[in-house]
């Protein structure tokens, strides 16, 4: 059993090699291998979760994405752990990986198990080039290449370069009543992003401007500038729930993700989309006062009204990472009090339980009033808070504490 050392301090800068290392204590699934999906305010894996590929992919790319940034080999061995779990056992011949597996590896009966959605496939090509440029001996090149192969041959619809929801809407063909989200577009352009600064072969950047006019073409609203949750089955916009669907979080990721396409490929015009999603969630995406003030709601509607006024945690981090890297590349102080400002609210209210109790734990949903309504540590939340915490330390707003040296 492991001994409950207390977490005095949570902050951006002990994060990854302080809390990280500590989580992998009580996440890491000694007997099996890989991780858990989620743990309770107790520090428990909730019992009789299966293991899937979007969790596994997020924490192996968290990993290494930590090691690059801080050099610590803890983080980097147990990225190596996890991805081969998720090699061995979510991976099919064909290239793709499957939904989720029993704890022990072996295949699950229901269908659901064997689908191999778009949205997790992103997070596969993510994590395999971050892992490969922290260790090349980690990753076969052959494993990057047949991930993509399967992306873009079976996932991905010829006609106009949209991608599928999954393989069996892919083999169907998308139907009247079929919901097209934005979600795996916005996910695969950040894995072919990285792909690129990863690798330095443009042909990656090359793959991540289809995904670019897409969004431009469908899921961008052209009267706010906002980006749509979901489309029709032939990704025309509609009625509905759904398709009025905006939320806060995604204005900002997307926003990131724009900037960081200009950084990469100097296409500038990119940029200019960017600012009508940020002034979308800023003029009707964030609460006004309280305990949360400043931190984004969790869904409006098409015209800004607020739909869900809790608070995610992810949100706010693609809030606060949009803010260091316009600190970065602005040098206007008011970026840089605003990613401060986030960031002192994330690990003061939604780290709270790891401080209290001395677990690596976190809240997942806050109310306005900073109470937690979801209150279990999901492992894949790890993927958002990592990218904020390196964008801040790149923008100069925190420094990331280096690695532990073992003691004699």
């Amino acid at each position: 059993m492991s001994i409950v050392v207390p977490i005095h301090a949570v902050d951006a800068g002990s994060f990854a090699t302080s809390f990280v290392p500590r989580w992998l204590e009580f996440a890491r699934d000694a007997v099996h291998g890989g991780v858990f999906d989620r743990l309770d305010m107790e520090g428990r894996p909730v019992a009789g979760d299966p293991k899937t590929t979007l969790v596994l992919a997020r924490v192996a790319f968290t990993l290494a994405h930590l090691h690059l940034a801080t050099g610590d080999t803890r983080l980097l061995d147990a990225a190596r752990e996890v991805h081969g779990f998720l090699d061995r056992h979510l991976r099919d011949e064909d290239g793709g990986y499957r939904f989720s597996v029993a704890r022990d590896g072996s295949r699950l009966a229901g269908p659901a198990s064997r689908l191999r959605r778009s949205y997790d496939q992103s997070f596969v090509l993510l994590a395999l080039v971050t892992l490969r440029k922290a260790a090349p001996d980690a990753v076969d090149p052959a494993r990057i290449d047949d991930c993509w192969r399967f992306i873009s041959t079976r996932l991905t619809d010829p006609s106009d370069g949209s991608l599928f929801e999954d393989d069996v809407m892919a083999a169907a063909g998308a139907r009247p009543g079929d919901l097209r989200a934005q979600n795996p577009h916005m996910h695969m352009f950040e894995a072919l992003l990285q792909a690129f600064e990863m690798t330095g072969e443009p042909v990656w950047l090359d793959r991540a401007r289809p995904m670019l006019e897409l969004a431009r073409r469908h899921f961008i609203d052209p009267e706010t500038g906002a980006v749509r949750e979901f489309v029709g089955y032939d990704l025309k916009p509609f009625d509905g729930v759904e398709g009025e669907r905006r939320e806060p979080g995604h204005q900002y990721e997307w926003a990131w993700l724009l900037h960081r396409f200009a950084d990469l490929s100097g296409e500038e015009d990119v940029r200019k989309l960017a600012l009508p999603m940020t002034a979308f969630a800023e003029r009707h995406g964030l609460r006004s006062a309280g305990a949360m003030a400043g931190v984004p709601f969790d869904a409006l509607g098409a015209d800004g009204w607020v739909s869900e006024d809790t608070h995610l945690l992810w949100p706010l981090t693609e809030a606060g990472k949009l803010s260091a890297a316009l600190y970065l590349a602005t040098g206007d102080e008011a970026h840089a009090v605003r990613a401060r400002d986030l960031a002192a609210i994330m690990f003061a209210r939604y780290f709270a339980p790891a401080a209290q109790s001395g677990r690596p734990v976190w809240f997942n949903r806050l109310d306005g009033e900073g109470r937690p309504v979801w209150a279990e540590a999901l492992s894949r939340l790890l993927y958002h808070v990592a990218i904020f915490v390196t964008e801040g330390a790149r923008a100069g707003l925190w420094t990331l504490a280096n690695a532990s040296k073992p003691k004699n």
